[in-house]
């Protein structure tokens, strides 16, 4: 194995169970894919971040990571009369969202952000909004 730099903002991290660590392309779902991902993104926009959308991970946990900027991350209700609740993110902070859970992102202003998960069997969902 060669060690050189992973710019983690055009691939990924994967880690995958027996301990082996590769670089490469970023997957967004994909059931036959077992490795946890580590990605970076620099959003400039909601559109970024798919904010009009709702995504989960059923196979995992996700951290979401500030690294520069700001975001909030919103959580779906539980319950049909329940509100969202949402986290407010800040440079050097993290939230974890719990496995199974679907969250959306808004940004409050151009950020660096990293996340870290097991994207088998992600899928978002369009938001929709009741006025």
């Amino acid at each position: 194995m060669t060690t050189t730099p992973v710019d983690l903002f055009a691939s990924a991290m994967h880690f995958h169970p027996g301990g082996d660590v590769r670089a490469g392309e970023r997957r967004m779902a994909g059931d036959d894919f077992d490795a946890w991902q580590m990605a970076a993104f620099h959003v400039e926009t909601d559109a970024d971040v798919h904010a009009d959308h709702w995504e989960i991970h059923p196979e995992g946990e996700e951290a979401v990571c500030c690294l520069t900027g700001g975001l909030r991350l919103y959580f779906r209700p539980i319950t049909p009369d329940g509100t969202e609740e949402v986290v407010q993110l800040t440079p050097g902070t993290a939230v974890i969202v719990p496995r199974g859970r679907w969250h959306r992102l808004e940004l409050d202003a151009p950020s660096d952000l990293m996340s870290v998960t097991l994207r088998r069997g992600s899928r978002l969902e369009k938001r929709t909004v009741t006025p």
